[in-house]
């Protein structure tokens, strides 16, 4: 069977399986080292009110928010852009056609 992606579009190895995870989008169940994983800061203070606040001279605290998304939902929103063809396959495969 051909292989479209060296990786097989994850990132275990010889792992075996792998954890699942929920989509923060669609809430659907994704491999973990297939979702892609995207890590913000989420502050609950308005950020002109933080700019001044800091200022001040207090301390405005925020939190790391880590989101999965699936393959599908990443593209979608414009998380991950599709790559061409050729930037998918390792380079050797293509000479041999």
């Amino acid at each position: 069977m051909t292989k479209k992606r060296k990786s097989r579009g994850r990132s275990k190895g010889d792992r075996g399986r792998s954890d699942l995870v929920h989509c923060s989008k669609c809430g659907a169940l994704v491999p973990r080292d297939k979702a892609i994983k995207v890590t913000a800061r989420y502050s609950p203070v308005d950020p002109m009110l933080a700019k001044e606040l800091r200022e001040k001279g207090s301390y405005v605290p925020s939190t790391m928010v880590t989101k999965y998304y699936c393959v599908s939902c990443a593209v979608h929103y414009g998380i991950v852009k599709v790559r061409p063809e050729d930037e998918r396959k390792e380079p050797g495969r293509l000479a041999r056609r």
